[in-house]
């Protein structure tokens, strides 16, 4: 398979996609609000795939994303009230969201340096600390959720009739595709997930840029976690529970290599979007979530046998 066909197919299925549930369900799901509230819903996802992508080019993996969620979540919630009391006012709701996402970042350059440092496979460090972050967020209110009422602007509020998080998800986008794209850490994320040990002969600091890797993907999750939060005025700890798999699925959906070196902001978008609207077409139809389950992961499937089928045969020759 070329590589033109590689990059043009999630494009092609979404497009099919799109078509055949507007044929489906014309009066419900072609209209403008529908559209846009797909894109809303997208936003969370379409923002920690953002730094996802960045962590499967470089040859990695991260499976604390959904539990650095709800750990940034009730972090930021809890200090927003601590600040301001159940009514939080726009202070005490800047200081609380710095916080969320400063905690996000914090577990991401954890997450690096533990895979850094003590040489291990980053499967096995994200997946403890999957299970670190998420009992930390059992712990801070005793398993009890936050209530922040008041906290609506990032998850609720329009701008010219757009959302704020779909124009956050378009910032994020356009940062994304810069540093991929135009920055020595795009460049040596390809590298290093290309061949690790050529990138350091080279002379790339391997360390220092999977932990950057890494820092920007638990940035992008705190930010989600805030835009999630603002959505149900509440921070959960059971927030982003298997929200890895929607995660992965649209890095690799979108073209990306779970063997690294691989993969493209645009693509990752395509792939947020083809499982969003998969998602809706199937709710306006009436199957249940649990068939939804089933068709995504087989869709998962597919799409790394390509990636191995393309492989392979460009190794052939």
């Amino acid at each position: 398979m070329s590589k033109f066909i590689r990059q043009l197919l999630p494009f092609a299925t979404l497009t099919l996609l799109i078509a055949a549930l507007s044929a489906l369900e014309p009066d419900t799901f072609l209209t403008a609000e529908n559209f846009l509230n797909v894109l809303s819903r997208s936003s969370v996802n379409g923002i920690i795939a953002m730094g996802m992508t960045a962590v499967i080019i470089s040859g990695g993996i991260d499976l604390s994303v959904g539990s650095m969620m709800a750990l940034a979540g009730m972090v930021g919630a809890g200090v927003m009230l601590k600040v301001g009391g159940p009514d939080a006012g726009g202070a005490a709701m800047v200081v609380g969201t710095g916080v969320g996402i400063g905690t996000g970042l914090l577990c991401g350059l954890l997450n690096g340096a533990l895979i850094t440092k003590l040489k291990l496979p980053p499967f096995i460090v994200t997946l403890g600390t999957m299970s670190a972050f998420r009992g930390t967020s059992y712990i801070i209110n005793n398993s009890k959720m936050y209530d922040v009422p008041t906290y609506t602007f990032l998850g609720q509020a329009n701008v010219l009739g757009v959302p704020v998080s779909v124009l956050i998800l378009a910032l994020v986008v356009l940062a994304g595709f810069f540093v991929l794209r135009y920055t020595p850490l795009g460049r040596y994320t390809y590298a290093i997930g290309s061949n690790r040990e050529a990138a350091f002969h080279a002379g790339v600091n391997v360390d220092r840029n999977l932990i950057a890797i890494y820092g920007m993907t638990g940035l992008f999750v705190g930010l989600a976690s805030m835009i999630q939060m603002s959505r149900t005025i509440s921070a959960q700890p059971t927030a982003g529970i298997s929200l890895e798999l929607d995660i992965i699925a649209a890095v690799v959906i979108g073209g990306a290599s779970l063997s690294g070196g691989r993969g493209t902001v645009i693509g990752t978008i395509v792939g947020t979007l083809l499982i969003s609207f998969l998602r809706n077409g199937c709710t306006l139809l009436g199957i249940s979530t649990n068939i939804q389950l089933v068709v995504i992961g087989a869709i998962i499937i597919g799409a790394v046998a390509l990636d191995q089928l393309a492989r392979s045969k460009a190794e052939a020759t």
